[in-house]
């Protein structure tokens, strides 16, 4: 037999049931509907393209349908010249998106999100997630959300992008029948007001070589200004290393404070964001950086609406870099505080943590060297270029330097953002800036750092709340939320919810943190703790985990097995 036979006659080969099969009339996968795109196609105008788009995108499509389709993410895929796999994968990934995935159906005409953190854990949250669904009625989506950055006013509920404090089942309602779904601007220092009082003065010094950047970097060094993030990195030499690559270089604000009970980065992007933008680009100026991005909380869309203005306002009067700055938008991931998630989320991709090196500094966002900053950090900058390092370095007691932003929530009888000297103590600060315990409560325990700071004692209420004093006791000081217990409050209950917060933030990409975390709060929510399986778990997860937050996670389930072994009795199903 030649090969053309042979060929030939495996081409005309039927296998049973063959006279039935019919020739496929679409390629496989989703097709394209075509009202699908028009509607994105018109949605997007003259919108770009570029990949690192994508949730900016997404969130577009959802503020205008209230849930992403399979027919708007396959049309928006098409758009951009990308897989309907790494559009789906992204749209999956954040907490704030809600993908249809089933096309019967239909979208929710408006999205309810109850915060369950721990301060409004304490107040009761449960209860209103428990009653919400039936209150509500039909087509109204209700759903749990980690801290939304409110906590002095806890519990908290969001309905559309209104925020609603001190919330009880009847506020709720009066908000969704009331229509009340956009956010509250409140009073704060525009551009003109700012400039009144001689704002983005220092700026323009920088800008016209009044000032130099050397001279710049010797104050902010003296003063002793860290990263107030949760790293405590110092700030100059920072931004020295950034300038030590190869230009073009990109400054990046990290606005994206997710750790329970953190809420300072909102108070002064609220009140006073000309100054957080001042500072943000002095900095942008000393590295030299081109293009300025700002990654913002989805749960602050009045700061977006704010920055926007301000933004607008600075650019028009010549202050901004050549590249402009740009905000962009979360979805509702805690990893993407961590910096490098942050800088794969800008450009558009899952937030999952990069291995490093290389640091942000040498290849950053784009590959380019990028200088990354808090706010807080930010909001002193011009302060201490005004004062001096000596004034800013002075403020500080007990062996801090300088001022902190306290967010202070829980059964303290005056929540909020406490500027206090950073060193003071938890003692101090309930006393002297809160106004002391809630009537009818005594100071049990406190988080100094937020969910991954650890659960201490009221007999360590007198330790410094800075860098290096809360390391060897358990804590950290991080981000400074604090968090303050009672004695009507269960430690082992709040180390739960905590634990199942990290459970439900763990991007997944490594073992030790995706399955580690799952574990122990099954393992937590039993009537008996199996001790040496939690101690072991919580070895796993700080000596394995990829990133801060699979290492930190296991903080509050550490002291509680250290500090409160009286709590730990049969909480079931407490939460």
């Amino acid at each position: 037999m030649t090969k053309d036979t042979h060929d030939s006659q495996m081409k005309n080969r039927r296998h049973p049931g063959d006279s039935k099969r019919k020739g496929r009339r679409a390629p496989k996968g989703r097709q394209i509907d075509g009202a699908g795109c028009k509607e994105i196609q018109g949605l997007l105008g003259e919108r770009p393209r570029a990949r690192h788009h994508l949730i900016e995108h997404l969130h577009l499509i959802q503020d205008t349908y209230q849930a992403l389709s399979g027919d708007h993410l396959a049309a928006l895929a098409h758009e951009m010249r990308l897989s309907l796999a790494e559009v789906y994968e992204v749209a999956t990934f954040y907490a704030h998106f809600h993908v249809l995935k089933d096309p019967s159906v239909a979208a929710p005409s408006l999205t309810v999100r109850v915060c369950d953190g721990a301060a409004c854990q304490m107040r009761q949250a449960q209860d209103l997630l428990r009653d919400l669904p039936g209150a509500l009625g039909e087509n109204i989506r209700v759903t749990r959300a980690p801290c939304m950055g409110r906590c002095a006013a806890a519990p908290i509920a969001q309905v559309g992008k209104a925020h609603v404090d001190e919330a009880t089942l009847e506020k709720i309602k009066n908000s969704v029948s009331s229509g009340k779904t956009k956010p509250n601007i409140p009073p704060y220092a525009s551009y003109e007001q700012y400039t009144e009082e001689g704002g983005y003065g220092l700026l323009r010094a920088c800008l016209s070589g009044a000032r130099s950047v050397e001279e710049i970097l010797q104050v902010l060094d003296a003063s002793g200004l860290r990263g107030l993030g949760g790293a405590g990195f110092p700030a100059a030499r920072k931004w020295r290393a950034v300038r030590a690559h190869s230009a073009p270089r990109i400054a990046v604000m990290n606005a994206d404070e997710g750790e329970p009970g953190t809420f300072k980065d909102r108070y002064f992007l609220e009140r006073n964001p000309a100054r957080v933008l001042e500072g943000l680009l002095i900095a942008a100026w000393a590295v030299e950086a081109e293009t300025v991005y700002i990654y913002l909380r989805d749960e602050y869309p009045a700061a977006h609406e704010i920055l926007t203005r301000e933004i607008g306002a600075a650019t028009r009067a010549g202050l901004a870099p050549k590249g402009g700055v740009h905000v962009r938008r979360g979805a509702g991931a805690y990893i993407c505080g961590e910096e490098s998630a942050m800088l794969e989320s800008l450009e558009g991709k899952r937030g999952l943590p990069r291995h490093r090196p290389p640091y942000a500094a040498e290849a950053g966002l784009f590959g380019r060297p990028t200088l990354i900053n808090n706010v807080e950090t930010l909001y002193w900058v011009p302060e201490i270029l005004d004062k001096g390092a000596d004034w800013f370095a002075g403020q500080g007691v007990n062996g801090g330097k300088g001022l902190r932003a306290y967010s202070v929530s829980g059964r303290v009888a005056k929540p909020g953002v406490k500027i206090a000297p950073a060193g003071i103590t938890v003692r101090q600060l309930i006393g002297d800036h809160c106004g002391g315990m809630e009537a009818g409560h005594v100071f049990k325990a406190y988080l100094p750092g937020g969910a991954s700071g650890g659960i201490l004692p009221a007999r360590l209420g007198d330790l410094p709340l800075d860098f290096g004093a809360l390391e060897p006791h358990g804590g950290l000081i991080g981000s400074a939320a604090v968090v303050v217990l009672s004695d009507r409050d269960n430690a082992a209950e709040i180390a739960l919810g905590l634990m199942r917060f990290f459970a439900d933030e763990s991007c997944g990409q490594c073992t030790p943190c995706r399955v580690g975390t799952a574990k122990a709060a099954i393992l937590m929510a039993r009537d008996r703790w199996d001790e040496a399986l939690l101690e072991d778990l919580i070895r796993v997860m700080r000596d394995a985990s990829i990133c801060g937050l699979g290492q930190a996670a296991p903080a509050p389930l550490a002291c509680v097995l250290k500090y409160f072994v009286d709590d730990i009795a049969p909480i079931g199903d407490a939460l």
